[in-house]
């Protein structure tokens, strides 16, 4: 990788871990503009200042808009999220395989206590 992709990669990845970043861009993945007020229910448990400057930044960045019918994701930020999905496929075989793993330890007789 280059030492340009790698900026950009630095780039895009400390933008999307601020807090509630990507919560505003999936919570809006279904295409339908939100106001904000349903953009802030739908992200769930994002106080009012934190939406704002979350907006702010994703605007900024060119991923999200603001029209008439409130926020939505721009080209770029659709591209970006289409480019996501599969996390979301990853993510469901992830928590299964976790919770097979936790299940076959649980079943698993306990050892035997050697005296000290």
């Amino acid at each position: 990788m280059s030492s340009k992709e790698n900026v950009a990669i630095h780039q895009l990845l400390a933008l999307l871990e601020c807090r509630y970043a990507l919560r505003v861009l999936w919570s809006l993945r279904d295409g339908h503009a939100q106001t904000f007020r349903l953009l802030q229910d739908s992200v769930g448990g994002i106080t009012p200042n934190t939406l704002n400057t979350r907006i702010k930044e994703l605007r900024e960045a060119e991923l999200l808009t603001h029209g008439s019918d409130g926020y939505s994701l721009t080209p770029s930020g659709m591209d970006l999220l289409k480019r996501l999905n599969d996390l979301q496929a990853f993510a469901g075989k992830w928590v299964a395989g976790r919770a097979k793993k936790a299940e076959a330890a649980a079943a698993e007789p306990s050892s035997p206590s050697t005296p000290a």
